[in-house]
C-alpha cells in the first residue's frame, strides 16, 4: 500500500506490517531537504503507534542511502533567512523527530542501501536498530570535509558503537569506510550483494516483523537505557518488563507453540 508522504521527496509503502521510507532526490544523492525531513517526521511519528506498522525500513533511491545536508542548496543560500537561533532550534526539532526518533521508537527500524552514507545520512543509518549495506555501500563522516561538527546524532550514535577512539577517528578525518571494514568495525549487520540488497533486506524485516511487538518494545527500552546507564537500575527495569511481557497472550501462545514444536504467531497482545 502507498502512503502520501506530502512531497516526492519521501516515498512510502506498507507492506504486511513492513513500513518501508525511501529518501528519493536520486538527482542530488538523496541529500536531506527541507519537505523530506518534515515528512520523515510525520511519518515516523505516526508509524511509532500505528498498529499496522510492525518494522521500518529506511532506504534511499537510485545507488545511494543519503550524502547528508544538501551542500549545493547551502551555497545556494538555503534558510540564510533564519536568524541563528531560530535555525538552531529548527534544527533541534528536527533530530528528535527523524534521527532521534528511529533511535528511541518501541518498534525495530532497520537501514539498508547501496552506495553512500555520508553526514547526516550516516547519523540516520547509525540510528536505526540494524543495517544492511550492499557489497558497494559505504559510509563516511564527511563534516570535516565541508567544515561541519557534525549533526543528527551521529557523535553519539558512532561513540557507543565502536567506542571513542575509533569515533574521533573517523569524525576528523573523514575517510570512507568500506561495506567489508564497516562490518568489521560491528557498524553493520549485514553485507549483501548487491542485487540482492532488496531481498535480504526484505527477508530480515519479514522476520522481524513476524517477532513480538509488546517485547520489542521492552527489548528497546531496555538496551537504549543500558547505554550509560547503573547496573542496578538497567537490571530493575528488566525484571518489571520480562515479568511484564510474561503476562502477554503472545508470551503464553509462543509457550505453547513451543511445547507442540510449531513456531509462534505474535498478534501483539
Amino acid at each position: 500500500m502507498t502512503i502520501d508522504t506530502g512531497t516526492n521527496d519521501l516515498l512510502a509503502a506498507l507492506d504486511d506490517g513492513v513500513l518501508t521510507l525511501t529518501l528519493n532526490r536520486p538527482d542530488r544523492r538523496n541529500a536531506l531537504s527541507r519537505p523530506m525531513l518534515e515528512a520523515l517526521a510525520n511519518r515516523l511519528a505516526w508509524a511509532e503507534t500505528a498498529p499496522e506498522v510492525r518494522v521500518i525500513v529506511l532506504t534511499g533511491a537510485g545507488g545511494a542511502f543519503c550524502a547528508g545536508g544538501d551542500v549545493k542548496a547551502m551555497s545556494e543560500g538555503a534558510g540564510a533567512d533564519l536568524g541563528i537561533d531560530a535555525a538552531i532550534h529548527r534544527q533541534r526539532l528536527s533530530q528528535r523527530a527523524t534521527s532521534g526518533k528511529l533511535h528511541q521508537m518501541p518498534k525495530p527500524t532497520l537501514a539498508a542501501w547501496t552506495g553512500a552514507a555520508a553526514g547526516a545520512g550516516f547519523a540516520m543509518a547509525l540510528a536505526c536498530d540494524m543495517r544492511v549495506m550492499a557489497e558497494d555501500a559505504f559510509m563516511t563522516t564527511a563534516f570535516a570535509k565541508v567544515g561541519f561538527a557534525g549533526d543528527y546524532g551521529g557523535t553519539w550514535f558512532l561513540t557507543q558503537l565502536v567506542g571513542p577512539a575509533k569515533a574521533r577517528e573517523m569524525y576528523l578525518l573523514s575517510d570512507r569506510v568500506t561495506a567489508a571494514e564497516a562490518l568489521a568495525l560491528g557498524l553493520t549487520n549485514r553485507v549483501v550483494p548487491t542485487d540482492k540488497l532488496a531481498e535480504e533486506t526484505m527477508a530480515l524485516a519479514r522476520r522481524l516483523a513476524d517477532g513480538p511487538p509488546i517485547a520489542y518494545r521492552y527489548i528497546k527500552e531496555n538496551l537504549n537505557r543500558a547505554i550509560g546507564g547503573e547496573l542496578g537500575d538497567c537490571m530493575d527495569l528488566e525484571v518489571t518488563h520480562h515479568v511484564h511481557a510474561g503476562q502477554t497472550e503472545d508470551h503464553k501462545n509462543a509457550v505453547r507453540a513451543f511445547v507442540e514444536k510449531r513456531a509462534p504467531k505474535f498478534e501483539g497482545r
